[in-house]
């Protein structure tokens, strides 16, 4: 199973830090998952202008891809000016329509206040649905009170962290299976 966990900002630190909490908690308690974490601060993506995704080049190319090949995505995203950052929005915009089908998604919120719990509902699930994600429905929103000095301190959030990544695996091998066995019946 390949796992791409998306941090999907060019600034701040607080999705970061929920991100490599996430990708060590998959690690440990699913060695023979193949995590990476895509961390679009690192990368140099290209604005989406309409080119399949297989023309591009360098880091865009390489972001792109590796989502495509991916059975789960686990979308980590700060929320800016109550919305998902540009930054993550052009990943989507750079995919296919039908980019994310036969691949989970769950999602990992970080915000200033709970006023921005439902950016997530309100936003980014559309998108994936949209893209035909299957969605893990309960997501993980981490407040600014959570985080101290780089780290998540808040347990019922990093219990609900490793809830959301047990769910992500447990759909991700569901789908695969009775995917598996359909196209299994049409003896191809």
């Amino acid at each position: 199973m390949k796992i791409v966990l998306l941090s999907g900002s060019k600034v701040g630190s607080k999705t970061r830090t929920a991100m490599d909490y996430t990708k060590k908690a998959i690690t440990e308690k699913y060695p023979n998952a193949q995590t990476s974490l895509i961390d679009l601060a690192e990368y140099d993506v290209e604005f989406s202008d309409g080119r399949n995704y297989l023309e591009y080049e360098g880091d865009t190319g390489y972001v792109t891809k590796t989502i495509m090949e991916a059975d789960a995505i686990i979308i980590g995203t700060p929320i800016f000016q109550a919305s998902i950052p540009a930054t993550l929005k052009n990943i989507f915009d750079l995919l296919p329509v039908n980019a994310l089908q036969h691949k989970v998604a769950s999602i990992l919120v970080t915000a200033g206040s709970s006023k921005h719990y439902l950016i997530a509902e309100n936003q980014l699930k559309p998108i994936l649905g949209y893209m035909k994600a299957q969605i893990v429905q309960t997501y993980v929103f981490v407040e600014e009170q959570d985080f101290h000095r780089k780290e998540i301190t808040n347990d019922d959030v990093l219990f609900r962290i490793d809830r959301l990544i047990e769910d992500t695996v447990v759909l991700t091998e569901t789908y695969t299976k009775i995917r598996e066995e359909k196209e299994a019946a049409y003896g191809f």
